[in-house]
């Protein structure tokens, strides 16, 4: 029995006016750009020393030559899809290659520690499911042993919905699970106060 463990990080390619658009009705896109650009870093310095394999997940084209160092980071483009889509056929990918435990996160999430995903994957040791639940309905984090493809399906994505909707299903299907401490994803002007007051 394989114990290896993938940390999966979703990410945008940060182009001008592609990413944090809802932050950029407010602040304009390149402001935009630039708190999107702080967001992945912060990400990075997060993730880089936590001791299992990571992936990043573009959502347009590989970025060799970036903040994501080749030796820590392997990197692919996101599958075909919606949301919830894109991320059920990337734990169904990391399944066929024989993780036994893998945790999806984003990179909107200034108050994500590197305490609290290694915490995901402790977690996973003894519960099936481990969720970071978001401050907005939604969750920055997802971790499992094995896919539970219900828990991408029938999701109004980018809701309030998504943490109940999801937190319904795991237990409708009687998964044991965990839940991290709750934080604030950053996808409006007031979020990004709600950081600075942490």
């Amino acid at each position: 029995m394989t114990n290896k463990k993938l940390l999966m990080l979703f990410v945008r390619n940060p182009e001008l006016g592609k990413v944090k658009t809802r932050l950029a009705a407010a602040v304009g896109p390149e402001k935009a750009l630039e708190i999107y650009l702080h967001l992945l870093e912060h990400t990075r310095k997060v993730t880089q020393e936590v001791p299992v394999e990571k992936l990043v997940y573009y959502s347009n084209e590989v970025e060799q030559d970036d903040l994501w160092p080749n030796e820590h980071y392997q990197k692919r483009v996101q599958p075909a899809g919606e949301l919830g889509e894109k991320m059920e056929a990337s734990f169904a990918a990391a399944f066929e290659e024989e993780y036994a435990s893998v945790v999806i996160i984003g990179s909107d999430c200034l108050q994500l520690t590197q305490e609290i995903v290694a915490q995901a994957f402790e977690e996973l040791k003894t519960h099936e499911v481990v969720i970071g639940p978001a401050l907005d309905g939604g969750y920055y984090l997802l971790g499992m042993n094995r896919l539970h493809a219900d828990l991408f399906r029938n999701k109004q994505w980018s809701t309030e919905h998504v943490f109940p909707d999801t937190l319904q299903d795991v237990q409708r299907l009687n998964l044991s699970y965990a839940l991290l401490p709750r934080l604030s994803d950053v996808d409006y002007v007031e979020d990004l106060g709600q950081e600075q007051s942490q």
